[in-house]
């Protein structure tokens, strides 16, 4: 009886074996962890990661030609865009069908809006041709061809078939090639007019700027943090007070005041001309170019490089400097071999952060950038709110979306996301 009961599975007070009743435990208190996360989960999910997934599908979605001009689409399958050509009878019979229903439906306007994207009148043909459209006799003798030219000589000409065609598949690309400057033709993709390549512009101009704007906050942001670190408790409060105010102020009241001082009548050139530094008529455009953005969005972005450099500095023991100086070194070699080492990690945490807010800031060089100093933030938000062409604003982001995480793959490899300190 000893031996079959030692050699039998342990047993939980309740009689059920302990293995199984460990488990069951286990399970419950993953399950409780969960449940308690859940909440921040969701939030997550559905105001992060859902907007993103919108993003992206809008940057290919494109089903709005096929849908309003079913038959058309179907018709012109075996049209030959290079024939010079325009579609026979039966597809005008077709454009017909579909356009009465969807006038019904008052979609004929959206599509015109979509179409105008990629051909410039396009919106105002298919608006004019929607209000005559209803009278049109689709089953009669009458040429419907004859009809729709009447209506508007852009029937007549090849470049609106075409470009029904090209953008009658329900997924495109076409939005991230407008992206990089180019578009859909029919032989495949091809480069735009040079008279319309901006946002290749954009971009190589958005990485420059924001580069220099945490280079020039590295550099204005380190001694800073050094002298908090190293200054008494008390003082160093203090002193945090004033690199926190900017926190305090509204982000459009420290913009315009940058506006304010950098004009050409503005504070700093009234007092360059006051001191003999510059000629009244000479004085210097630091306003609506690259130059006032930097410098206003360094002042505003300043304060994400001092944080982490300085929570990392106080981490760094005096007594390395001092025991490097007992053994013979300068006071500068004791910095750069010794101090400076120690003081990457607050470097590298607060350049990522300052980089990538300022790839992705729009205000700022929205009031103070003018046509040299805007961001492709700016032409982003332009698609959102003005243009109204979503697809290829989400294309563009998709596109920043991109590069930034390529960029930060790419310090993870070099210098290592986990050498990045918040201090500790």
């Amino acid at each position: 009886m000893s031996d079959q009961t030692t050699s039998g599975p342990v047993l939980a007070a309740d009689g059920t074996p302990l293995k199984r009743s460990l488990a069951r435990a286990l399970r419950l208190q993953k399950l409780r962890a969960l449940a308690l996360v859940a909440p921040l989960l969701l939030f997550v999910l559905i105001t992060f990661i859902a907007p993103i997934a919108d993003m992206l599908f809008r940057s290919v979605e494109n089903q709005i030609v096929s849908e309003t001009l079913p038959q058309t689409v179907s018709a012109l399958a075996d049209w030959d865009p290079d024939s010079g050509e325009i579609p026979g009878e039966p597809v005008f019979r077709a454009l017909a069908a579909d356009l009465k229903v969807a006038v019904e439906a008052k979609s004929h306007t959206k599509l015109g809006s979509r179409l105008n994207y990629e051909m410039t009148g396009a919106s105002s043909l298919f608006r004019k041709t929607g209000r005559k459209v209803k009278r049109m006799e689709i089953e009669g003798e009458t040429s419907l061809k004859d009809e729709f030219v009447a209506i508007d000589k852009d029937w007549g000409e090849t470049p609106i078939w075409k470009t029904i065609k090209t953008y009658s598949p329900s997924y495109t690309n076409g939005y991230f090639l407008n992206a990089v400057d180019m578009q859909k033709g029919p032989d495949g993709p091809e480069a735009r007019p040079e008279n319309q390549q901006i946002y290749m512009i954009l971009f190589g101009r958005t990485l420059f700027m924001s580069v220099v704007i945490t280079m020039s906050c590295i550099v204005l942001g380190y001694p800073v943090a050094w002298i908090l670190a190293n200054l008494p408790t008390r003082t160093s409060n203090l002193l945090m007070i004033l690199v926190l105010l900017p926190f305090w102020t509204s982000l459009l009241v420290r913009t315009s005041a940058w506006k304010v001082m950098l004009q050409q009548q503005g504070v700093i050139n009234d007092t360059l001309v006051w001191l003999g530094l510059v000629a009244d008529d000479a004085r210097l455009v630091m306003i609506n170019n690259q130059f006032g953005t930097i410098v206003a969005m360094t002042h505003i972005l300043l304060p994400f490089m001092i944080l982490p450099m300085y929570s990392v500095m106080q981490t760094i023991q005096p007594t390395y400097l001092r025991a490097a100086k007992s053994m013979g070194a300068t006071n500068w070699t004791a910095f750069w071999r010794v101090y400076f080492p120690q003081s990457v990690p607050g470097i590298g945490a607060g350049s990522i952060l300052v980089f990538i807010l300022s790839i992705g800031y729009y205000i700022t060089p929205e009031i103070v950038g003018g046509n040299t100093g805007t961001f492709i933030s700016n032409r982003i938000a332009y698609h959102i709110s003005s243009s109204l062409n979503w697809g290829l604003a989400a294309a563009l982001g998709a596109i920043l979306l991109a590069v930034v995480l390529l960029l930060y793959y790419a310090y993870d490899k070099i210098v290592g996301i986990d050498n990045v300190k918040l201090g500790g």
